[in-house]
């Protein structure tokens, strides 16, 4: 690791910049006049975003970001918009893009690029204008800066009007010498090559036999991966197939419990409300596991007839004991009810014992987001009380297929399903070395993980940072770095807690590179 980025919020990063400032725009380009502080103050200074090139404690380069119009372009050539057939839509300026004489053979300033272009993905904007220096033409045009307008300035200060968007950028190059986006998000979760050849084939339709044997196919490989007896593909999210399992809940008559040590569990809580449920919660603090003595003294008082958990907890990285938990309802006669939705496909799951489970083909199954699924012990008959999307009894009666569904969404969870099942044992322990290799990581840099190993999903890992570090800076400047983590979720914000999927497989190389880069920002 030798450059790292971030946006300029410390102290001592304005001297920095504006020394920075001074020697490339007074002393190598003769824009400014020179002063004995050797400073120089942008005009814009207070509008600007900064984004820093360092190598260690040391800033070797910066781009200033400008959002306010006008913007300096504009008032050297006009409004740029008259300058496109088709303008931009949501457009930035970037001004003071110097990178110290030392570093300009290295990779700091595609680097600084790439950090450009993440913050441009990141904030929305469609594209970047800049008054490149003449001097600099070729190197612009490397990292995909394309001339819109006639020169302007002086012959010892020349710049060209260029443009830069997503799609030059990905022509570049320092898109084709950068690294790539590093996925660390519990969802959307990286998708596999064949897993996206599956996705673009030409759709069928939901009343076709071939559909019909797509959707066995997939219900019998989910059954394999699960033990379950029976499922049902849904087109939706997580959230409709709890909606699903709270219809069913409905048609038990008595009291339920729902396990709540985190925000899932707590969303369950939600779902029971709005079926009109009866029920009571069990509470534990988010990032601890329930105490099984505890939850079998409150299931031996007779007043529960269902229980509604969540295995992986999403929120904190904790994984509950799902099979303790089925066996206690068991031995009780209660019905037992699981959100499944993080561990299906990211450590071993039985579901013969459980009622009802849901999960999603996102997340561990490694697919795309966009089908919910409901796994039951027994048969399911229809029932008119319950919202037509619902009632698993009209999937059950109409062979799974009630309603149109995609058979794209169908085909990619199927190739996902075939990635897993060639050998699930391998896939498990890959992400546990994922996953331990992190730990390891964030221990050695005094970091938190938020739940112990012993009772930890493999596949998420929940940073508790100290309070002198802000996730949402951290988050944003590992995105910059070209990291994709998870901490935008308000229940995450409000905690100051940070998440990493090792549920992605992220390889070794990846796993040090964030390691370095996440010990430069703390």
């Amino acid at each position: 690791m030798t450059y790292y980025y971030r946006v300029a919020v410390l102290p001592q990063d304005a001297e920095r910049i504006h020394h920075l400032n001074y020697r490339t725009f007074v002393e190598e380009i003769p824009q400014h006049q020179a002063n004995e502080k050797r400073l120089l103050v942008d005009a814009f200074h207070e509008e600007n975003t900064y984004v820093l090139c360092l190598k260690d404690d040391d800033m070797v380069g910066m781009i200033a970001i400008r959002e306010a119009r006008p913007f300096s372009l504009d008032k050297k050539i006009g409004p740029i918009e008259n300058h496109f057939t088709e303008p931009p839509v949501y457009p930035v300026e970037i001004r003071l893009l110097a990178i110290d004489q030392a570093h300009r053979k290295g990779r700091a300033f595609f680097g600084l690029m790439q950090a450009l272009v993440n913050w441009c993905l990141k904030t929305g904007y469609d594209a970047v204008v800049i008054s490149g220096t003449v001097r600099e033409l070729k190197l612009y045009r490397q990292i995909g800066f394309v001339p819109f307008a006639d020169p302007v300035g002086t012959e010892e200060a020349k710049y060209v009007p260029m443009i830069i968007t997503h799609a030059t950028f990905e022509k570049s190059t320092a898109k084709r010498i950068g690294l790539p986006m590093v996925n660390l998000l519990p969802g959307p979760v990286k998708i596999a090559k064949n897993v996206q050849s599956a996705f673009t084939g030409e759709p069928v339709s939901h009343r076709s036999p071939a559909y019909a044997r797509l959707l066995a196919s997939v219900e019998k490989k989910l059954l394999r991966l699960t033990e379950a007896q029976h499922v049902k593909v849904l087109q939706g999210t997580g959230t409709l197939a709890n909606d699903a399992v709270a219809a069913q809940l409905s048609r038990i008559s008595g009291k339920g419990l729902i396990l709540v040590n985190g925000e899932f569990g707590r969303r369950l809580c939600e779902h029971a409300k709005r079926f009109g449920l009866s029920f009571d919660c069990f509470e534990q603090a988010w990032g601890k596991a329930f105490s099984m003595e505890l939850l079998a003294e409150r299931l031996d008082t007779g007043l529960y007839k269902w229980v509604w958990s969540v295995h992986s907890e999403t929120s904190t990285g904790v994984l509950n004991e799902l099979g303790q938990i089925a066996a206690l309802c068991r031995e009780r006669g209660i019905y037992s009810a699981a959100d499944c939705a993080s561990s299906i496909g990211t450590v071993s799951v039985d579901l013969k014992n459980v009622d009802f489970a849901t999960s999603v083909s996102g997340k561990g199954l490694g697919g795309y987001s966009g089908l919910g699924l409901v796994f039951h012990k027994a048969a399911i008959d229809p029932d008119e009380t319950i919202p037509c999307y619902l009632d698993l009894g009209l999937y059950e009666k109409c062979g799974g297929i009630p309603y149109t569904q995609s058979s794209n969404l169908l085909s990619a969870l199927e190739q996902s399903l075939d990635n897993i099942l060639q050998n699930p044992d391998q896939t498990f322990q890959q992400i546990q070395s994922c996953s331990d290799k992190l730990r390891t990581g964030m221990e050695k840099l005094g970091i938190e993980v938020l739940s112990p190993k012993d009772f930890s999903n493999p596949g998420i890992l929940t940073l508790n940072l100290p309070a002198t570090v802000s996730s949402q800076k951290l988050g944003d400047n590992l995105f910059l770095n070209g990291f994709c983590t998870h901490y935008e979720s308000v229940y995450l914000q409000e905690r100051n807690w940070l998440q990493l999927a090792a549920m992605n497989k992220p390889d070794d190389v990846e796993i040090k590179r964030f390691l370095e880069v996440l010990g430069y920002l703390i």
